[in-house]
């Protein structure tokens, strides 16, 4: 793995972020996936450079982190999440150079900066792993991932019938009467968690970002690492009817001694003053969320309830309560979150049918379907969505965002089949169209081959109409979507006092929620059709426009 020293430039400008050890409890973090975010050299990916040319972009913007999503080198079979090598830059997106004058702008402007950790799985890529397939079965090489000797009259057979994340077998043949483990593709090999050399080496690669000037971690799937693989394998079935168990005693997900894996990771944050933070991507039931959150583990954990809610009063008051709640246990804060890489964009799930589908997430049908417009509200998912977000932003916590969603970036649906990149659509065909929708690079500028994006296109296709969403059309305009996050950043971390919220009665009913936050700012959200009072106050910023001086459906208002 590549080990180069940090430039002095990223060292010097730390200095430039105020040392607040407790500087995440209430951010608003941005998340960047780095492919689609801004290309500078004009290949048509977005790269490191890219990035830092938009700097001042989200200075203005308000953000006060960012997230970004692996920019290892990579084949590229999950977007990146398949990594070659843990301390590298890709060579297309950059070099560890750029990504130092990254980090050393991002502090000069006051912006810290998380980067995606991956440890579940590295690429089949890596040179470990390479070692591993030339290396004999029971060779220490082999002991740093899965490996198992296949089942059947000829070990021809996979060791069981698990089936992987993206389709398929989770079992790859070698050639050798061995199979690997991968629960995701089959280009990603599942380490081996219960290796101390695994172990110590992730431990090293968090020192070696942390040193760069890195403030935090992005966890990917956090709750995957310790495996329980004592034979006879478990079957497919099994698992299943396992998934919901509470008690850590799922063969693959969310075991106890992930507790044992975090606190290592915890000790080594803590070596650096203000400690470094992290925030775990661990899909389990909302009970068994806190482990990630406790300030012995990772710290924070992400809760994606308001991901998959309908926009509905009930379910959000319910789903905030419960939340508000559960940090009391942990010490942590929330972690708010709308939109992401993974799912499809909120502007575009608030204008579909109130259905949850599958997992929970609004769209899988829609797009399987080939997006239909009939069946798609866009005006109303992205009122909606502007409300939601503009509540969520009062709320005490993180605020996580996603690249684009500040424009109000609806999800492109009609990608051509030849186009596509996540493996999802290859693997499962006819069951999931995957998460290009989402990723399709930004329109930075209302014309152009790529819309601002970059001089030569972009890698995944970009919509005709993508133009009216970009930053330079949203930019002049007051009522513009990108003018009411700028405005409601901006007033955030104004108004910002300590965490809590107080609910208050709404004479218009269950349809009207609205609560005081400490300092002596409110917001009220109009989940009904028709227009309600507003309470006394000063209104410092409405996700649409009043209506005689009333707060119409579908809205949010900020007083004071």
């Amino acid at each position: 793995m590549t080990d180069t020293t940090p430039t002095t430039l990223a060292q010097d400008t730390t200095a430039v972020i105020a040392n607040d050890p407790t500087w995440w409890r209430q951010a608003a973090v941005y998340q960047i996936y780095p492919r689609s975010f801004a290309d500078a050299n004009g290949d048509g990916i977005g790269d490191v450079r890219g990035i830092t040319s938009r700097i001042p972009y989200l200075a203005e913007l308000g953000v006060d982190a960012v997230w970004l999503s692996p920019f290892y080198p990579s084949a590229l079979a999950d977007g990146g999440y398949d990594v070659d090598d843990y301390r590298d830059v890709d060579p297309k997106l950059g070099t560890l150079a750029d990504f130092d004058e990254m980090v050393a702008a991002l502090h000069a402007a006051g912006i810290r900066l998380i980067v995606d950790i991956v440890p579940n799985h590295s690429s089949n890529r890596h040179r470990w792993f390479q070692e591993a397939l030339a290396s004999p079965k029971g060779s220490a090489a082999r002991e740093r991932y899965i490996f198992r000797d296949g089942e059947g009259p000829d070990g021809t057979e996979p060791p069981s019938d698990w089936q992987a994340m993206f389709g398929g077998s989770a079992w790859e043949p070698v050639g050798d009467g061995q199979f690997y483990l991968h629960l995701f593709a089959p280009e990603q090999p599942d380490f081996n968690w219960a290796n101390r050399e695994v172990r110590d080496d992730f431990l090293t690669t968090l020192r070696f970002w942390a040193d760069r000037g890195v403030d935090g971690f992005r966890v990917d799937v956090a709750h995957a690492l310790a495996k329980d693989l004592t034979y006879p394998l478990r079957s497919h079935a099994e698992l299943e009817e396992l998934r919901l168990v509470t008690d850590g005693s799922h063969p693959l997900w969310d075991r106890e001694e992930l507790d044992e894996i975090y606190a290592e990771w915890r000790a080594v944050f803590d070596e650096y003053d203000p400690p470094r933070i992290a925030v775990a991507e661990a899909w389990v039931e909302p009970e068994r969320r806190y482990r990630y959150a406790l300030p012995t583990s990772l710290g924070q954990a992400f809760n994606f309830d308001l991901l998959r809610a309908n926009f509905d009063a009930a379910e959000f008051r319910a789903i905030i309560d419960h939340n508000l709640e559960s940090v009391t246990v942990t010490g942590s804060s929330n972690t708010w979150v709308f939109s992401n890489h993974d799912v499809v964009r909120h502007a575009t799930r608030y204008g579909l049918a109130d259905d949850p589908g599958d997992e929970g997430v609004v769209g899988n049908e829609w797009l399987l379907h080939g997006g239909p417009a009939s069946e798609l509200d866009a005006a109303r998912g992205l009122r909606r969505a502007r409300a939601a977000t503009l509540l969520m932003l009062a709320l005490p916590g993180s605020a996580y965002l996603y690249q684009g969603e500040e424009l109000g970036l609806p999800e492109v649906a009609d990608i051509p089949d030849a186009d596509r990149q996540d493996p999802t659509f290859f693997r499962s065909p006819g069951i999931e169209v995957g998460r290009d929708g989402c990723r399709v690079p930004l329109p930075w500028a209302s014309t152009g081959s790529s819309f601002g994006f970059g001089d030569d296109g972009a890698h995944l296709p970009q919509p005709g109409w993508w133009g009216e969403f970009s930053v330079e059309a949203e930019n002049a305009d007051p009522d513009s979507t990108l003018s009411m996050y700028r405005r409601a950043l901006a007033l955030r971390h104004e108004l910002q006092d300590a965490e809590g919220l107080l609910w208050r009665d709404h004479p218009a009913g269950a349809d009207v929620l609205w609560f005081a936050r400490p300092g002596g700012w409110q917001s009220v959200t109009n989940f009904g059709s028709e227009p309600v009072d507003l309470p006394e106050g000063e209104v410092l910023v409405t996700s649409a426009p009043l209506v005689d001086g009333r707060l119409p459906g579908a809205t949010t208002a900020w007083l004071r």
